[in-house]
């Protein structure tokens, strides 16, 4: 059933929460405003549901709804979304599913990692099918601070600012996504590599097994020589053995047709 959905690709490697920052397309500081039921769609809907029912899915049971946010400062710095602190989204793709979940709960701020579909609708975004929701946590903050440019917060929320030594931090750093590319690059070739190596062993398996039949069928050439060596050898005895009886024997048939025609 659901459990063939949870499968990770083969090459999957989990990744930091601040090399995921850098991939991912949206991040917002904001608070869950309001929470709504969603009914069956493209973003929400279990593996085991058989095609879209008439009504809100059945037997979902509210696993499913999207909710009302409002930032508490402008997007984080790299992110696609330009909209200042105060505005309100609707966020789609939230509940329980089979393999994940993204859950919120209203009244609550979070670190959201988001993406926006071809219809400008917004969904959560599990970079490298991790995490995308990141509570309110001062560990989560000096996190999000220290590698995000947060500007223009509420005077509730100050503490976003960054630390003197931020420039030096941003200069010093390298980018995870370079650096995770060049090591997805580095385990293809060597992966490729394995496989030649892997295809080349078979051939030489193979080889090793043909020269294997033809000794075999050289031992069995042999054997089979020697074999009528022997018996060549053996007959030839038994002719030479033979050859003094001959004239004998000639001339008991002469004496016996003589004796028969003088009969006659």
């Amino acid at each position: 059933g659901a459990g063939g959905g949870c499968q990770l690709p083969a090459e999957w490697r989990p990744l930091s929460e601040g090399c995921r920052a850098e991939l991912a397309a949206i991040i917002v500081y904001a608070r869950v405003l309001a929470l709504h039921p969603d009914t069956y769609g493209a973003y929400n809907y279990l593996p085991w549901q058989r095609g879209p029912p008439a009504g809100p899915q059945q037997g979902a049971g509210g696993l499913f709804y999207s909710a009302e946010i409002e930032l508490l400062c402008d997007q984080a710095w790299g992110s696609m979304l330009e909209v200042p602190a105060g505005s309100r989204l609707n966020l789609t793709g939230l509940g329980y599913f089979s393999c994940h979940s993204h859950t919120v709960m209203q009244g609550y701020a979070y670190f959201f990692f988001l993406r926006m579909d071809e219809n400008y609708i917004l969904l959560p975004h599990g970079v490298n099918f991790q995490e995308a929701i990141f509570p309110d946590t001062q560990e989560n903050r000096r996190m999000f601070a220290s590698l995000f440019q947060f500007s223009n917060c509420s005077q509730a929320q100050h503490m976003l600012s960054f630390s003197s030594d931020w420039e030096i931090q941003e200069d010093n750093r390298l980018m995870c996504s370079s650096v995770q590319k060049a090591l997805f690059e580095e385990e293809d070739r060597v992966k490729k590599l394995q496989q030649k190596v892997a295809t080349l062993e078979k051939r030489n398996k193979q080889l090793r097994d043909r020269v294997k039949k033809v000794k075999r069928s050289l031992r069995q050439a042999r054997k089979n020589t020697r074999h009528m060596e022997q018996i060549n050898r053996k007959l030839s005895e038994k002719l030479s053995s033979a050859g003094g009886q001959i004239p004998f024997i000639n001339s008991l048939k002469q004496e016996n047709s003589h004796a028969t025609y003088l009969k006659v």
